[in-house]
């Protein structure tokens, strides 16, 4: 359908709300934050403290993490993956380059180096394929960045880890609720990332956490995460300091009690929610098939995406975002594969299918306020062509 005029659209499609158009994103808040959250100011006790570890307790019991250090960034849980690893000067970390730079920052600012490995085209994972030729003695983990919230080939990269005596780190960033073979992100490998900033579909207005499944590893990050200071095994003394003894370096990476209200209050009927995302996602790939000029991403019945994004492939890409803008629709490439930036060693050509998802890939609106009405007349607005 690329190249077809952009016509009115036909009698008895669903009608475009008034006032703005229809957004990519839109963040939920609860009813239940605003209370949640002014009991906690009325406390004036704002920092982490008892909410932070009910936060922790419900997103294992709800969503299956395995211990679970809320932060104060999905970033402060890369970086933080990182230290704990073991990933420094002189490393290599093999990762997607389709993804948001947070995830090779944090390579870098440990001063180990980004490899980047080609994606699949059909979903925009990494594929595994194109890691293991990659791998040289410098090679210290694999970066598993779940596209959209779409989970990566967990089993196989798995595989090629265990060959290598690697470590496997998950960017879960788009992927909190999502599942692989039956087991829940968060539950897999050795190091598990996720954000919960504020367009997320699980948000503490800026926030994040880590999960190690290494108990010794996960008690580095809670210890690490303030500073260094086991908090649990260093009493405050007589004259109010606590007693310790710093053997590393620690960051202040906690999340605020105050933000963990936020959280807990957003938890609640986050399972509807996402029936909800994905009876949109349903409702869109139903509506889109067939389209000329778009191809849908291709997703496996092993897997359980977080439909954090709803994505595809189309054809003559500027004159569909233009069209749909023209219909009061946003649509986005949401990012560009970043290995085109000089401080991660500039655009590699070889990279073929990251060149082509950065010509062809786009996402229209998929959130918590997105109703079918609205997806209707985004699926009729596409169908009148660009």
């Amino acid at each position: 359908m690329a190249g077809t005029t952009n016509s009115p659209l036909p009698a008895g499609t669903a009608n475009l709300p008034t006032g703005n158009p229809i957004s990519l994103f839109s963040t939920f808040v609860h009813p239940s934050a605003t209370q949640r959250v002014t009991d906690v100011l009325a406390t004036t006790m704002l920092s982490e403290g008892r909410l932070v570890k009910e936060f922790e307790s419900r997103l294992s019991s709800d969503l299956g993490m395995v211990n679970p250090a809320a932060l104060n960034s999905g970033t402060s849980a890369l970086h933080l993956a990182m230290e704990v690893a073991g990933v420094g000067p002189g490393d290599e970390v093999i990762l997607s380059p389709q993804t948001f730079i947070a995830s090779a920052i944090c390579v870098v600012q440990v001063g180990a180096k980004p490899v980047f490995a080609d994606i699949h085209y059909e979903n925009g994972n990494i594929n595994p394929a194109d890691i293991e030729h990659r791998i040289t003695p410098r090679t210290k983990a694999i970066m598993a960045v779940h596209w959209g919230g779409y989970p990566c080939d967990m089993a196989e990269i798995k595989a090629i880890a265990e060959r290598h005596n690697l470590l496997v780190i998950e960017d879960a960033a788009h992927a909190p609720g999502a599942t692989y073979q039956g087991q829940a992100i968060g539950s897999i490998s050795d190091f598990t990332c996720f954000s919960f900033q504020a367009i997320k579909h699980l948000t503490t207005g800026d926030g994040g956490a880590l999960c190690a499944r290494d108990p010794e590893k996960a008690r580095e990050v809670f210890r690490r995460r303030w500073f260094g200071i086991d908090r649990a095994n260093s009493p405050v003394n007589e004259v109010g300091e606590r007693e310790y003894d710093l053997s590393d370096v620690g960051y202040k990476y906690h999340l605020s009690d105050y933000a963990a209200a936020l959280g807990l209050a957003n938890l609640e009927g986050f399972w509807d929610r996402m029936d909800v995302r994905r009876a949109r996602v349903q409702q869109y790939r139903e509506g889109l098939q067939n389209v000329p000029g778009l191809t849908h991403f291709v997703h496996q019945t092993d897997r359980e995406s977080a439909n954090w994004l709803f994505g595809f492939h189309v054809e003559n890409r500027l004159a569909f975002i233009r069209a749909l803008k023209s219909r009061g629709v946003a649509s986005s490439v949401v990012h560009d594969g970043i290995d085109k930036n000089t401080l991660f060693g500039g655009k590699r050509h070889e990279l073929v299918n990251q060149r082509r998802f950065d010509e062809t890939q786009i996402h229209v609106p998929l959130h918590d306020a997105l109703t079918a009405e609205q997806v209707a007349y985004i699926v009729d607005a596409i169908k009148q062509g660009w």
